[in-house]
């Protein structure tokens, strides 16, 4: 018996293979949740159906989150299809390409009302259809990274979304744990995913990342899974309001210039 036998996943955020949410998919699958899973635009199915049916899952609805219409549409489809859910993976960021290079001072308004929209707001706006259909509590997870904590150069509107969805995490947690519904958040290393690549110069940060990161090597989605099926699990069960590092340890770092770089450096 899998750590998720019995229970029931339901997964926004899944673009193609190299995406966090894929990952998670796949790992709450192989422990025998049952998967449901979600995407942003009809442009991305001719990716998500092929990787949904190799875990033989057949429920694949598109949302766009910014339109509770199609929230309500597809939380409804998922009660129709599962009856209730035990988690919610919200694995959703999208910030216009010109809101994330430059300064933050040039940060335009509709670009960063749009980005927290997406990037924020939606895992109330997904908690709150999910509800009815976690009677018994259950697993919300959703997806940060670094820089809503420190400076991270380029991320600029994309960073305070990040800040505003860990805040988020924590209330969600505080008012939903009498429901007995956990609500965590994975602060993941730097992946190359198909939003990470609207990040100008992101290919360069991911190889100063190897370097730089105590374990000295990159996060793989597979390894978010792994954090992502103890929140969702049993395992977490005493577990809410957490922000999970899962950087090779970037984060404890208050120098990022390793020996090796220093040592190259005199050279």
């Amino acid at each position: 018996m899998g750590l998720m036998a019995g229970k029931t996943a339901l997964i926004f955020g899944v673009a193609n293979r190299n995406s966090i949410a894929w990952g998670i998919a796949q790992r709450l699958q192989e422990e025998g949740a049952r998967i449901g899973i979600s995407y942003a635009s009809a442009a991305l199915l001719k990716r998500v159906q092929p990787l949904a049916e190799s875990i033989g899952c057949d429920f694949i609805e598109p949302c766009d989150v910014t339109d509770d219409r199609q929230i309500e549409a597809v939380f409804q489809k998922a009660q129709e299809r599962f009856g209730t859910i035990d988690t919610l993976v919200h694995s959703l960021a999208y910030a216009p390409r010109e809101d994330l290079a430059g300064r933050m001072v040039d940060v335009s308004r509709d670009g960063f009302q749009q980005t927290l929209a997406i990037s924020a707001y939606s895992l109330i706006a997904l908690t709150r259809a999910a509800l009815p259909l976690m009677p018994a509590g259950g697993s919300i997870i959703s997806m940060t990274y670094y820089a809503a904590e420190k400076v991270i150069p380029r991320y600029n509107a994309m960073a305070i979304a990040k800040a505003s969805l860990e805040l988020i995490t924590k209330y969600l947690a505080a008012d939903l744990g009498s429901q007995q519904i956990r609500v965590n958040a994975i602060s993941a290393g730097a992946i190359k995913t198909l939003a990470a690549a609207g990040i100008p110069g992101f290919r360069d940060m991911l190889r100063f990342t190897q370097q730089a990161v105590p374990l000295r090597s990159l996060v793989h989605q597979r390894e978010v899974g792994d954090a992502a099926l103890f929140l969702a699990s049993d395992l977490s069960r005493q577990v809410t309001g957490e922000i999970l590092h899962v950087d090779a340890g970037y984060h404890v770092l208050g120098s990022t210039i390793t020996d090796e770089m220093m040592a190259q450096l005199k050279s």
